[in-house]
Parts: structure tokens; C-alpha cells; sequence
């Protein structure tokens, strides 16, 4: 089982894995509803090495990508779930957009990715490769998507009469 560390934490804790010669994976995203896309993800990122990284966006980075609506599993509780995932070493929260930061500050030997992002889109591609790492491209789950889920739900809320913004019943009236 995991661990949810701080980034200082997990700077000292990469450091001594490396020292002793493991190959540090790194990953990250939302993760906002954890899905089979995401699990088989980081199933592929966990063997691209030794142990794997995963880091989260706080709920304040995904506002600011996805919009105001989301998250909707708050980030304590998505770093606890991804924790718990027997392929995930480490979970880090961080509050910026991007990983940029933490990943030149950590130096993974490998990089992971979806396939979604093209090489020049990938932050950190070039701290990770200017130090000996590489970047690995995985190819994303058709069909899985957390917006397309969500999206399945409003139109389901919609197909029902039920206004999804009022988290109401039928018509956006009060529950029974």
C-alpha cells in the first residue's frame, strides 16, 4: 500500500530508493473519478519501474483546468483512494497546473503519460531526458474518460426530466 507524502517528503524518500538503485516512475493527473482507464494507467506507469510516483493536482489546480464544477472527489480523498491501488508507491498533491516544479525538483528516471499528449506537450520531458530518464507514452483506454462520464450522467439526469444543476428530483424540485 501507498503512501500520501508532502513534496519534501518525497524528495528524501525517491532519494534514498534511488540511492539504492531503484528506477523511480512518474505519473500525474487529476483523477478526479478514478476509473478502469485510470487503473490500467498506472498499472502500465508501475511497471515502467521500480516504484511509482503519482502525483494530483489540488482541488484548486483542477478549478483552474477544469472549471469550477470540479472536483468532485476532494483531493485528500482521491490521494487516500490512489494510495490504496497496489501499483502506487507515492502520492504527492500539487498546487500549481502544472508538475512542472516537482518533477525538476525530483528527477524521475522514467516519465509516463497518456497517449492524448504529443512529446512537445509533455511537462518535464526535458528535466527528465537531460537526466539520463526517458518519456514513455501510454495508450489511453478508449471509452474511459472522467468527462465523458460525467457527461453520460447529465445527459441520463437530462433523459429523466431531472435538472442536474439543481441536484433536485424530477424537474429540479426537492427530493422525497
Amino acid at each position: 500500500m501507498g503512501q500520501v507524502v508532502s513534496q519534501d517528503e518525497l524528495i528524501l524518500c525517491v532519494a534514498e530508493r534511488k540511492r539504492n538503485g531503484q528506477r523511480v516512475a512518474f505519473t500525474n493527473g487529476c483523477f478526479d473519478l478514478l476509473h478502469p482507464g485510470h487503473i490500467r494507467t498506472l498499472e502500465e506507469a508501475r511497471a515502467c519501474g521500480d516504484l511509482l510516483v503519482v502525483a494530483i493536482n489540488s482541488d484548486s489546480s483542477v478549478r483552474q483546468i477544469k472549471g469550477d464544477a470540479r472536483p468532485l472527489v476532494p483531493e485528500a480523498e482521491r490521494a487516500e483512494i490512489l494510495a490504496a491501488l497496489a501499483a502506487v508507491d507515492y502520492v504527492v498533491i500539487f498546487d500549481a497546473p502544472t508538475p512542472h516544479e516537482l518533477i525538476a525538483r525530483l528527477r524521475p528516471d522514467v516519465l509516463v503519460k497518456g497517449g492524448d499528449w504529443g512529446p512537445n506537450e509533455i511537462v518535464g520531458r526535458k528535466e527528465v531526458e537531460e537526466a539520463g530518464g526517458r518519456v514513455v507514452s501510454v495508450l489511453l483506454e478508449p471509452g474511459y474518460s472522467t468527462t465523458d462520464i460525467l457527461e453520460r450522467i447529465r445527459s441520463s439526469e437530462r433523459s429523466l426530466g431531472r435538472n442536474p444543476q439543481c441536484h433536485g428530483g424530477p424537474q429540479g424540485g426537492p427530493r422525497e
